[in-house]
């Protein structure tokens, strides 16, 4: 009597003869048991644009979806005492301009006179001493004129980094201070942010593949991807880590995806899914006996159990032993 082999959903990541020229050797190795654990799609990073210094916003480019670059303007912010504080530093340069004009005429024509004779030194130290004060007044002055101009400047806020806008918090006519933000960036490269129970903490690490439901994410030819990072930390009794996933979009970031990973290993079989076929809903595999005649047994199919070398394979839950050769249907 053939002996049964019982086995749970599982992912093979042992290897094993492919098919050959019309054949496959079926054999029993370590199979890594999988769990259904959700998942969220995040991004890498989000970081907010910030304003640099307050006033009114007076433009908005922006709206959440849209994709910015770095150093996109996204947003301006307008500060109408800036504009009053200019015109009043440009009041005084120009006082002082004058009064350093004087200095320099006064200190020129006592000069001359010193050297008649007619003036001490003294005086002219003193008129030395005014064209410097003079000139070091204006030189403040111009000083805080280019503060302002480029806070006039800061008012134009940019994208900290390239990606797609999650959220625009504030419109046009919002007043905010230094430091908020207008808008949260999501940067381009997006991931999968596992959220497992500690009791399976052990069997987790860099690594590991993991395997996705397409038709969570829109896309049926999502297979699946590779856990790049296990924090260390446990809250809430469960282990957080990040999958690196090909082709993973970033439209929705936030969505929630099945994902299934390893949880424990034991021996089973896998072979080709083209090794069955299906008659009266049930699978049945052709074998070969040793003397080159074949015959089919009724089969019992797991789930998919892909792996490099057998693209289509799918354990069997019941019906072969290892040493069985299958051939094509």
């Amino acid at each position: 009597m053939r002996a049964t082999k019982l086995a749970l959903i599982t992912v093979c990541f042992w290897s094993s003869q492919a098919w050959g020229a019309d054949s496959f050797t079926v054999q029993s190795g370590p199979i890594l048991d999988q769990k259904a654990v959700f998942a969220t799609v995040e991004s890498v990073r989000v970081v907010p644009a910030r304003v640099r210094t307050g006033g009114t916003i007076v433009r908005l480019n922006i709206r959440e979806g849209d994709a910015v670059e770095k150093g996109q303007v996204v947003a301006a912010i307008a500060d109408q005492k800036l504009d009053l504080q200019i015109t009043a530093l440009d009041a005084q340069i120009a006082g002082l301009k004058s009064q350093l004009a004087k200095a320099e005429a006064d200190l020129s024509r006592n000069e001359s006179l010193l050297q008649a004779g007619v003036i001490s030194k003294a005086r002219i130290d003193e008129l030395r001493t005014t064209q410097s004060v003079a000139a070091n007044m204006l030189k403040a002055r111009v000083s805080e004129r280019s503060v302002l101009d480029q806070q006039l400047a800061e008012g134009k806020v940019a994208a900290p980094t390239n990606g797609r806008v999650l959220k625009v918090p504030v419109t046009v006519g919002s007043v905010v201070m230094a430091g908020e933000s207008v808008a949260i960036i999501a940067s381009q490269e997006t991931i999968v942010r596992l959220s497992i129970p500690e009791r399976h903490a052990r069997f987790l690490k860099a690594g590991d593949p993991v395997r996705l439901d397409g038709e969570d994410l829109f896309n049926k030819a999502m297979g699946g991807g590779t856990i790049t990072l296990v924090y260390p930390q446990i809250e809430e009794g469960r282990v957080v880590a990040d999958a690196q996933v090909t082709g993973l979009s970033d439209h929705f970031v936030g969505q929630r995806v099945r994902v299934w990973i390893s949880s424990s290993e034991r021996q089973g079989f896998v072979v080709p899914e083209s090794a069955l076929s299906v008659r009266f809903g049930l699978d049945y595999a052709r074998l070969r006996r040793a003397d080159g005649q074949s015959f089919e047994v009724p089969v019992q199919r797991g789930q998919k159990a892909t792996r490099p070398d057998l693209p289509d394979g799918i354990e069997i839950l019941s019906g072969l032993q290892a040493g069985d050769v299958l051939v094509q249907p």
